[in-house]
């Protein structure tokens, strides 16, 4: 039997940390889960040095490695970069690989301030390159028929919605500053209030109009980790805020990076004239949903499995679990077709640009207390 070979595509990484390697684990487990009609190849990672970078390569497994990011944007064998860099290096790196014409993988958020998320967007739009934006919590198989439940009406008409993202990361005073704690880094609502607000969006559509409340618990850090030096905070530690839907649905989300005893409370409850959805991170592979009536009304407890796409492309079996790197792995499946095809990888930079709105319209709000427009 003839074995048709497949088509490769080689994959440019900026940036070997946590998210670097997530990035290189997904890329390399990929081909082996999902029947794609490119297999990717690791061909080179750039990062701050030249030691570093190589270092990176040869644990991650890419071909080569350099501490020059342009030059390897520009290299023949690279078809997709994959930015996983602080937040402020993001529109320099895909500008440049958009001008190269390459596919761009970017780590969320997309930039610092919607304006630079908007110059990347049309940038993308005007070359026609494929995008997309690390939000891979909407990967959840869980998510995804959540989704499915309350656009066809299983739940009835949405009447609420109630989200959260709560981690205990900076739960300490002594927490050092990082650069998600520098005003380009945004604070608690950009780092990881923008995911309760992704889910918010791709569940419920546009936000409308929001009323925020932000508050910095913590007044000053140490500048590193075990220094005595301290340095004030000028971002939030919680936020708070009140939406309202381009639907006419009422909702709220908090974006909490100093909530004791919360590792990740990703969670969501929406309410519908015939039943709710209730669902939190922290049990990924779990959705809970409220039906019935009189004493058989309550909440069931549906476990992911094979019943849910993508999750028997892991394994044939229901309560085995995914973890959050599979969540990767699927990102990556969906950005290595689209790449093949030409086509749109949601969320894509337009996405990631209207929830960068979003969340500036609530800083905005929390700055004036007055209800701001998205």
């Amino acid at each position: 039997m003839r074995i048709e070979r497949k088509q490769s595509v080689g994959i440019g990484l900026i940036g070997s940390g946590f998210m670097g390697r997530c990035h290189a684990n997904a890329f390399g487990a990929v081909a082996g889960l999902f029947d794609l009609p490119s297999d990717p190849v690791k061909s080179i990672l750039a990062d701050a040095t030249e030691g570093i970078a190589a270092a990176g390569a040869a644990a991650l497994g890419f071909a080569r490695a350099t501490s020059d990011w342009q030059a390897m944007v520009h290299d023949d064998s690279v078809d997709i970069v994959a930015i996983a860099t602080p937040n402020d290096l993001h529109e320099p790196m895909a500008l440049a690989a958009i001008a190269a014409g390459k596919t761009v993988y970017c780590e969320k958020p997309l930039s610092t301030t919607a304006v630079s998320a908007l110059k990347m967007t049309k940038a993308a739009e005007a070359a026609d390159v494929v995008t997309s934006v690390g939000f891979n919590f909407l990967r959840n198989p869980m998510i995804g028929l959540a989704r499915q439940m309350i656009y066809s009406d299983e739940i009835g008409e949405i009447t609420g919605f109630r989200g959260r993202h709560a981690e205990n990361y900076m739960a300490s005073p002594d927490a050092p500053h990082s650069f998600r704690t520098d005003p380009q880094g945004g604070g608690a609502l950009t780092d990881i209030g923008s995911h309760i607000l992704s889910l918010a969006r791709h569940l419920l559509g546009p936000v409308a109009e929001v009323n925020g409340h932000a508050r910095t618990i913590f007044l000053d850090r140490p500048v590193v980790a075990g220094s005595a030096e301290r340095r004030p905070v000028v971002v939030d530690d919680v936020t708070h805020a009140i939406l309202r839907f381009a639907s006419g649905v009422t909702g709220s989300i908090e974006a909490n990076w100093a909530a004791t005893g919360r590792t990740l409370d990703l969670s969501f409850e929406v309410t519908g004239t015939k039943g709710a959805i209730a669902f939190t991170q922290e049990h990924m592979n779990e959705l809970l949903v409220y039906s019935g009536c009189g004493r058989r009304a309550g909440y069931q407890r549906i476990e992911a499995g094979p019943a849910h796409p993508p999750y028997g492309r892991f394994c044939p079996a229901p309560g085995h679990h995914l973890g959050f790197n599979d969540l990767k792995v699927i990102e990556v499946a969906e950005l290595v077709q689209a790449h093949f095809e030409r086509g749109s990888c949601m969320p894509d930079f337009r996405e990631a640009y209207e929830i960068q709105k979003t969340v500036e319209a609530i800083q905005s709000s929390a700055r004036t207390r007055e209800w701001a427009t998205v």
